[in-house]
Parts: C-alpha cells; structure tokens; sequence
C-alpha cells in the first residue's frame, strides 16, 4: 500500500499518543442523510481501486461503531450488495450518495466518505492508496487499520 500524507494547520502528534477525539459533522449532499462521527483529528485514509470505489472517488475513513451516530435518513438509505454480499454499500435514495456504510474489511465498523465530511477540523490527513481491484490478495493488510 503505498502512502501519501496532507498537514493542515496545527501540529499534528504521533498516532500513538491517541490526541482526544472530537465529533464531525457529515451526510449525503441533498441532506436527507445526516450523521456524526467522533475522530482524532490526525486521520488515516484509504483510497482504494476497487470497482466501486475507483467509479465513486470514494476515500475510507473507518471508524468504530461507538464513534458513529446517524443522526437522520435512515428511512431515505438503499442497501446494494455486490460479490460476497459482505459489504453493505448504503445510499440516499434521493440524491444517490453513498457518504457511509458497512465494510467487508471491517464488518462490525463504518467506511464514512471523508469527502462528505465538514472536514475543516483535522490537522493531518494520510491517505493510504488499496488494491481493491484484486481485493483477496490484499485484503490482509486491512486489518492493521484500527478505527479512527
């Protein structure tokens, strides 16, 4: 997985000294579909490949259950499975955004769009590029990536 990092302004620590966490607001781009979700603000992403994500300009942010509250929309979200049915790739039935859903990586967390996030707030920003077009080989190296 090849890596590539963005700073914004502040100094951002080492992942390892856990700065505190704080809640980001984000949803699809009509607003049917609104959520939170609480992270450090030195974040890790993952751009990946795949056939969904490469179409979508989609960039993973995992984050942890605890960490995610829908906010409104639920009665608005689409579930599409696809392959392994794994994934449960959730859009906005009005405007068609898919700004989160359930990961095959990590299927007891949340993928959250970063770029469907008010994301003014984070001080550093690493993006980690996947190869999800040939998913089952590379799979493994998903699981070093904890929840933001």
């Amino acid at each position: 997985m090849a890596t590539r990092a963005s700073s914004g302004t502040g100094n951002a620590k080492a992942h390892k000294n856990a700065p505190k966490k704080s809640w980001h607001k984000g949803g699809c781009h009509c607003g049917a579909v609104a959520y939170e979700v609480r992270t450090a603000p030195e974040v890790e992403l993952v751009d990946c490949n795949c056939s969904m994500c490469a179409k979508t300009g989609y960039l993973h942010l995992i984050v942890a259950k605890q960490d995610f509250k829908l906010v409104r929309g639920e009665e608005v979200l689409t579930a599409y499975t696809f392959n392994t049915g794994a994934a449960k790739h959730l859009f906005c039935s009005v405007c068609g955004i898919k700004s989160f859903y359930v990961p095959r990586s990590h299927p007891n967390d949340y993928s959250v769009n970063f770029r469907c996030l008010d994301a003014g707030e984070f001080t550093s920003i690493m993006t980690t590029e996947f190869d999800g077009k040939h998913w089952e080989l590379h799979a493994g190296e998903l699981s070093r990536l904890e929840s933001n």
